[in-house]
């Protein structure tokens, strides 16, 4: 796509960077089914003597469905959010560290589109996330391209097949998946018996960050062991929480934790340690300007 095809008037195009640039380009090449070729500022034929295959069609199909799946991505923005297209189109954010830019990359079955928000002096922008900030314009801009022009969802190539899955302790509803032949579930996963009570989730050291486009109260972090013994406990910060039969919902809270498994007589099975950062982090205001 060139320059000159987006004559929108009410859109400008501003600088971007080398590495946005290329990150455009390994979209575009998921688009044409992992075939990357190329690119130009002008209209006319693809270069065929230089395109080269680096994606298999059965991957580059499996990324796209992720990438296009809009009610896995409703659980975080809900069903109408600035992502969902009114048809087919593949796309992701992403937001720096400390918000300093965003973007916003997605396709369709004739365009990708990507979008840079960011200051060009490298300040903060202030709490803006690649789903407030790019985003909105990644969605009008994709929704003027295809004013008049269809994207009907991809075909799944040869070397993929789809197979209902499910979830243990009923995390999500089953569903229908797509999988590399080769790849699909021979038969439902049991957890294995016997052996020492483990924790599963969360793992120790690790570090989990507060996502700034959902309100803290909907946030959640899974708890989860290997325990089937109803005496079993949560003991989080030395404050029993809950029964560890099951998964717990722990609703986050800032800071250094110690979460242990431990059995009816409160002898600890096995602790980890971990950390939760708040997901926005404090920018001070620029200093008002006089006139």
């Amino acid at each position: 796509m060139s320059r000159e095809s987006i004559t929108a008037p009410r859109w400008r195009w501003a600088p971007s960077t080398r590495a946005s640039g290329r990150l455009v380009h390994a979209y575009r090449t998921l688009a044409r089914g992992g075939v990357w070729s190329p690119l130009r500022l002008t209209r006319g034929e693809l270069d065929t003597q230089s395109s080269r295959r680096v994606y298999s069609e059965a991957t580059a199909f499996l990324v796209s469905h992720i990438l296009a799946d809009r009610d896995s991505r409703s659980v975080t923005f809900g069903l109408e959010n600035p992502l969902a297209t009114r048809f087919w189109s593949a796309v992701k954010t992403g937001t720096s560290k400390e918000m300093r830019d965003n973007w916003c990359i997605g396709y369709s079955r004739q365009f990708t589109v990507g979008v840079w928000v960011g200051n060009l002096s490298g300040k903060p922008t202030h709490n803006v996330s690649g789903v407030t900030g790019a985003a909105p314009i990644w969605g009008e801009i994709m929704a003027w391209l295809h004013r008049t022009t269809p994207s009907p969802p991809i075909e799944p190539p040869g070397g993929v097949l789809q197979q209902p899955v499910s979830f243990p302790d009923n995390v999500e509803p089953g569903r229908n998946e797509w999988f590399l032949q080769g790849t699909e579930r021979q038969s439902p996963v049991e957890r294995l018996a016997g052996g020492l009570a483990r924790i599963r989730m969360p793992v120790s050291g690790e570090v989990i960050g507060l996502d700034p486009d959902i309100p803290p109260a909907h946030q959640r972090v899974v708890f989860a062991g290997d325990s089937t013994n109803a005496g079993q406990r949560w003991l989080l910060n030395g404050q029993e929480i809950g029964p560890a039969t099951g998964l717990l919902l722990w609703e986050p809270v800032p800071g250094q934790h110690t979460l242990s498994l431990v059995d009816d007589q409160r002898r600890a099975l096995d602790t980890v340690r971990f950390e939760v950062r708040p997901g926005l982090t404090r920018v001070d205001s620029p200093p008002s300007q006089k006139h």
